[in-house]
């Protein structure tokens, strides 16, 4: 039974404006009604494993473990990172709390954001894989190319290991045009997909052979983790001093027991709108549309909608992206110029690059509906049975509307209920808490009026102190 480590940090930006920094594509659904994380975890059904253990970035936590139980998906952890330090220390992690127990399992190590639609094909490279990897090698899995792609790196093979697997002869960089046909021609390399397969104790040995520095900060955060209900926080200090470095350069490029295995699944890391189009359901014109879009002499484009009525006349290899909040038209030639509207967003201190206007919670989510100088509008759930901490605000009062399901409030003094169609006035500095004690979803309107409605006027109360907390 091997013990996947499923990887679901990163904060890319090629998929903007549905990826955000704090909502990147792994938590996105793109390809199937769930999001990639989801679909991640799904495809692992059809093989012998333990519940994964997750590893993404601290500022993610309540996203993944939503995710997770919205599907009803078990896990073996989730270890948050304070800060992204690259695939070698995340695996190095991942193998340390599954040898915690006194187990030296398998690990297959996956990313939370590719698309990998032939499963069948997928379990039978997986079992391959398996097998090599319980003779001590490290195995990476090799996708047989279909087109000189310069966006991926490549592995050439070696001389046969087995019928399905090779000896690595070497990795290379993402190379030019005229040097991937090259690759191509040759027959000799595979695209390089970023999942590996290994022994954990083979992984940590083979690590400490050649970047010691690296295992040594991994084992001291780790060791000195604390355990915070679902989520494993490491020693930020001591991760810190963690190099940033991927598998392929701290440990695969010199190891000798390196061995690819063939994976032809329909894989795809889905890095940018052009590579979503070429994977996505089309119609007759070519094109790929989701949301609410009404298309006229339109082809080969894709279009997305997320809140509104799109309408596109007389386009070709055109990318429509439509959120809450901003709206993407490119030529799918240039979609990789997409980093740089993000840079320039970061540039000029938007926050359009950092999050939608719904952000989640441990005990659900709020999504922004209006805001101005003195008023903020706000929709929000808490899940059954979840409850907001007891806090206070000095410059603020708001009143909640209850739109569905019943809240238990407390306010200054007083313990009440309000059901669907009441409401409720929090007045400035009260002590106040909302609490979900029903069975369905409770949604309510807030609306925040006062002198200043930045979110760092709030004084949480836990236990018999207080704390300041910057949402």
């Amino acid at each position: 039974m091997i013990q996947p480590i499923i990887m679901a940090g990163g904060t890319g930006s090629r998929l903007w404006p549905l990826s955000r920094t704090l909502h990147p594509k792994q938590f996105l659904s793109l390809i199937s009604p769930n999001t990639m994380l989801q679909d991640t975890v799904s495809r692992l059904d059809g093989i012998a494993h333990d519940d994964p253990i997750i590893i993404c970035n601290e500022d993610h936590r309540f996203i993944v473990a939503e995710q997770l139980r919205a599907k009803n998906y078990r896990h073996n952890g989730i270890i948050l990172e304070p800060i992204g330090r690259n695939t070698a220390p995340a695996v190095a992690l991942g193998a340390l709390h599954a040898i915690a127990s006194g187990n030296d399992p398998i690990l297959f190590i996956l990313a939370a954001d590719h698309s990998i639609t032939d499963i069948d094909a997928f379990i039978l490279s997986v079992n391959k894989a398996i097998n090599e990897a319980s003779k001590g090698n490290l195995v990476t899995f090799g996708i047989t190319p279909t087109s000189p792609e310069t966006g991926y790196g490549y592995i050439k093979k070696g001389k046969p290991v087995s019928d399905y697997s090779f000896t690595v002869d070497k990795f290379v960089e993402k190379p030019n045009q005229a040097i991937a046909q090259s690759y191509i021609d040759s027959g000799d390399y595979f695209w390089n997909s970023g999942l590996f397969m290994f022994k954990a104790s083979v992984f940590l040995r083979e690590l400490g052979r050649f970047r010691p520095d690296i295992l040594l900060a991994c084992q001291r955060s780790f060791d000195n983790s604390k355990k915070d209900l679902d989520f494993i926080r490491l020693d930020e200090s001591e991760f810190r001093e963690c190099s940033d470095e991927s598998v392929d350069f701290a440990v695969m490029e010199h190891t000798e027991n390196a061995v690819v295995v063939p994976l032809n699944a329909n894989w795809n890391d889905v890095g940018s709108w052009s590579a979503l189009w070429d994977i996505s359901d089309k119609d007759t014109n070519g094109n790929s549309s989701r949301g609410d879009n009404l298309l006229f002499e339109t082809s080969n484009s894709y279009v997305h909608s997320q809140s509104r009525l799109v309408a596109a006349i007389g386009l070709d290899n055109t990318i429509i992206v439509e959120t809450k909040d901003a709206v993407l038209v490119a030529n799918k030639n240039s979609v990789q110029e997409v980093k740089s509207v993000v840079n320039e967003l970061k540039r000029l201190n938007r926050h359009e690059y950092i999050q939608h206007k719904e952000v989640y919670r441990p005990w659900g989510m709020h999504e922004e509906i209006a805001n101005g100088n003195r008023y903020h509008v706000k929709y929000v759930i808490v899940q059954p049975g979840k409850k907001i901490d007891t806090q206070v605000h000095y410059h603020r009062a708001e009143h909640w509307i209850i739109v569905s399901g019943t809240a238990k409030i407390t306010n200054g003094d007083k313990t009440f209920l309000v059901t669907e169609n009441e409401s409720t006035y929090i007045p400035v500095g009260a002590l106040h808490s909302l609490e979900n004690p029903g069975k369905i979803p409770l949604e309510l309107i807030e609306i925040q009026s006062g002198t200043y409605l930045n979110e760092d006027d709030i004084v949480r109360f836990v236990g018999n102190g207080m704390s300041k907390e910057q949402i």
